[in-house]
């Protein structure tokens, strides 16, 4: 194991508490990523080993907490990020050289999550949800925000995530206190899916690369483990119960196999399926329990040997390596 970020200015201490994670989709090559927390967005360009304040050009007076931070899918060429904070959003176009603050209309709502269109360059489009006020949706970049929460009955939203082939189908998945909502006009209007209502909140959420086809989305509960759906959330199935038990904070999907995605759940251990979740190995590091893990990212895919970045609760952000 090693340590990301050390204790030195401009790095991620182990005092501070990061919320999510994000890398460029050119990891591999730029090393590129980016943290979200109580301190603030931190960049990193040499793959997490050391990291910077990112909001270093707003000359702040004290640290701006941010709850979540997301790339563009073209990032190594637009790149546009943003970052959730308390009663607005920060956008960059130049890798968070510079931002541009938006604050959203009082009473300003906290953003829990942030999904970026795949199709950005084209629909501009970007979509937040909050703590207590449902969803956001921007369609010319982030620049101007508006509600729109017709037919979403719990405002409380604790997960997002946008359709893989969003630019056709304009398909948002919706996780809430109280269950699991979809959108198929890009987020302008919501239906309440089928899921047993005892599973909720919905806390976690991943959709198959292969959605037009295969209607496979994936979603982590509050209490009751791992469940998956083939037909786009009207009938569910519950996955390794035996294993994966009580909460899955995290989902990570890599279309690696489009028909067989790879996954890491976070739940009592971490696990990683390669077959779409059909089979699953315990992986990681026996000095980090589950239950610690804050967020994650898997910038180098799934596979053993390469390394994960997770965000812990005790502070700061450190990398393990793949064990199986």
């Amino acid at each position: 194991m090693t340590a990301v970020a050390g204790p030195v200015q401009g790095s991620i201490g182990m005092h501070q508490h990061v919320y999510a994670l994000a890398a460029s989709p050119n990891f591999a090559v730029d090393g590129i990523c980016f943290a979200a927390g109580d301190q603030g967005v931190y960049r990193s360009d040499d793959g997490g080993v050391t990291w910077n304040a990112a909001l270093a050009s707003l000359n702040l007076a004290e640290p701006l907490p941010a709850t979540t931070v997301v790339l563009s899918p073209e990032f190594p060429t637009d790149q546009q990020l943003f970052a959730g904070v308390p009663g607005g959003c920060l956008r960059s176009s130049d890798g968070s050289a510079s931002w541009v603050a938006t604050v959203f209309p009082a009473p300003p709502p906290t953003i829990s999550q942030i999904v970026i269109s795949p199709n950005v360059a084209v629909d501009k489009t970007v979509i937040a949800g909050t703590t207590a006020d449902g969803m956001w949706r921007t369609t010319d970049g982030g620049a101007d925000w508006y509600p729109w929460n017709f037919g979403l009955f719990d405002l409380h939203v604790v997960s997002l995530a946008v359709s893989p082939d969003f630019a056709q189908d304009q398909t948002v998945f919706v996780g809430t206190e109280t269950g699991l909502f979809r959108s198929t006009n890009g987020g302008r209007s919501w239906r309440e899916l089928p899921l047993p209502a005892w599973c909720a909140p919905v806390i976690s959420l991943a959709i198959s690369p292969n959605i037009a086809s295969d209607q496979t989305l994936f979603v982590g509960t509050e209490a009751h483990g791992l469940w998956r759906s083939h037909d786009g959330g009207m009938t569910w199935e519950q996955l390794a119960a035996d294993q994966i038990q009580g909460a899955v904070s995290n989902i990570v999907l890599i279309p690696e196999d489009p028909v067989k995605p790879h996954l890491l759940v976070v739940a009592s251990n971490l696990l990683i399926s390669r077959d779409g979740g059909t089979t699953w190995v315990l992986s990681g590091s026996p000095d980090i329990g589950a239950a610690e893990i804050l967020a994650v990212a898997a910038p180098m895919g799934l596979h053993r040997g390469v390394p994960l970045l997770v965000a812990l609760e005790s502070g700061g952000v450190q990398c393990i390596q793949i064990t199986h």
